[in-house]
């Protein structure tokens, strides 16, 4: 007998067809002698329409009460789910996050877990119950309900499964393991028996989708066995664990692409120490996280240099280096947000000379301009415009020998495409 947690995000619950195959699929493991606890993410849609009708009454809805709507998603999901279950014979309970015992620091729409306290649900799986919890939530100490952000079921399972030591925890999406890179955008793209979770870190980080990157964070922290798989297939999926094995010949796992990304240029700044210590000590005050960063050549005592923000953060960002201006003087603030990070990853790079050539020489070959680099052991990033990335990605792809002989599958039989 194994304790096993499975988390099913949107799309595997986004109509009740699908919510029946997956309380069969949870029916399956019950029978075969299995303890089962469940995270479920909202059903499809859900949460975006929450989103849209919030902002039909209110442009800036208070962080709190945001928080208090967006759960509702996933109390519909658990409760749905458990309704299914129970059709079919098997028992089933269902539990918010703050009953499932998800302590969170206080912050709105962001929250990290502080601690998990699993007593109840351990009752139930004793009393024979498959145990359905509620992902991306949970509740500080002073009883606010709060949200752990885009993507915190992943979180809610691999945090969970590390309580209550799981055997495995399963993450079923609607591709059948974790690919070379995104295969509706290749369809060619390479399934991974196994990865790393230092390449699979970077890959989520980089803007791969099917795992949030926090949750890696924990996985590998506490050593959980992680599976990624397809809720429409019974296949083998991906394993993500400390060290993987590397197929000969393949250098790069991955790769992934973000198209969240703005560029801000501060221009003319005056060439004297501590004056990057002030801007990014400014924007990290404010809560802006900054990735890539490029200084060019002083001349006439005066610099220019630019850095990259999420889409979300680049008017905040403006508006706190225009704060700071009397402190740090400088010409002008430029931006730019039509723009794409394309990345490569694999722990083979370090080891391997040339790898950032041909990736310079595809991008090329394609007469897409460069505007900035970063690079770290296993991983290369470039920003570049926005327009070309599914042609750069395939190019990439094809340039470091990724391409599969057969079609990726991704989603059900009604959506093989």
């Amino acid at each position: 007998m194994s304790l096993i947690v499975m988390k099913f995000g949107g799309s595997s619950v986004g109509s009740t067809e699908r919510m029946q195959r997956v309380a069969r699929r949870i029916a399956d493991y019950k029978e075969a002698g299995h303890k089962v606890v469940v995270v479920v993410s909202a059903m499809g849609d859900t949460t975006d329409d929450l989103i849209d009708k919030s902002k039909e009454l209110n442009a800036n809805p208070p962080a709190r009460e945001m928080d208090m709507l967006l759960t509702t998603g996933e109390q519909i999901s658990v409760a749905l789910l458990s309704m299914a279950i129970h059709s079919i014979g098997h028992q089933a309970m269902s539990f918010t996050g703050w009953q499932a015992g998800f302590r969170t620091e206080a912050v709105h729409s962001k929250a990290r877990i502080t601690d998990i306290q699993p007593d109840r649900l351990f009752k139930a799986l004793d009393e024979g119950n498959a145990v359905i919890v509620a992902g991306f939530q949970g509740m500080t100490e002073d009883g606010e309900i709060t949200t752990l952000g885009r993507g915190g079921s992943d979180t809610t399972a691999v945090a969970l499964a590390a309580a209550i030591k799981a055997d495995v925890c399963e993450i079923y999406t609607d591709v059948d393991g974790i690919y070379s890179t995104d295969p509706r955008v290749v369809k060619c793209a390479r399934k991974l028996n196994e990865i790393s979770y230092d390449e699979m870190l970077e890959l989520a980080n980089l803007g791969a989708a099917v795992l949030h990157p926090r949750a890696v964070e924990y996985a590998k922290h506490n050593n959980v066995r992680l599976v990624v798989r397809s809720s429409f297939t019974q296949n083998e999926g991906t394993s993500v664990k400390e060290e993987a094995v590397m197929e000969q010949g393949v250098v790069v796992r991955g790769i992934a692409f973000d198209k969240n990304v703005a560029r801000i240029s501060i221009l003319g700044v005056g060439d004297v120490p501590g004056v990057l210590a002030k801007v990014f000590g400014a924007l990290a005050s404010s809560g802006i996280d900054v990735d890539i960063i490029v200084q060019s050549g002083v001349q006439d005592g005066k610099a220019d240099f630019a850095f990259t923000v999420s889409l979300d953060d680049k008017d905040r960002a403006i508006g706190v280096v225009e704060s700071i201006s009397s402190e740090v003087p400088y010409r002008e603030v430029t931006s730019e947000d039509n723009l794409v990070k394309v990345s490569i990853v694999g722990a083979g790079m370090v080891s391997n000379p040339g790898v950032a050539a041909k990736m310079f020489e595809a991008i090329y070959n394609l007469g897409v301009s460069i505007k900035m680099v970063s690079t770290s052991e296993i991983r290369l990033s470039c920003i570049i415009a926005a327009e070309p990335v599914q042609d750069v990605v395939r190019a990439l792809h094809t340039a470091y020998g990724l391409d599969a002989a057969e079609q990726a599958f991704v989603g059900g039989p009604q959506d093989r495409r």
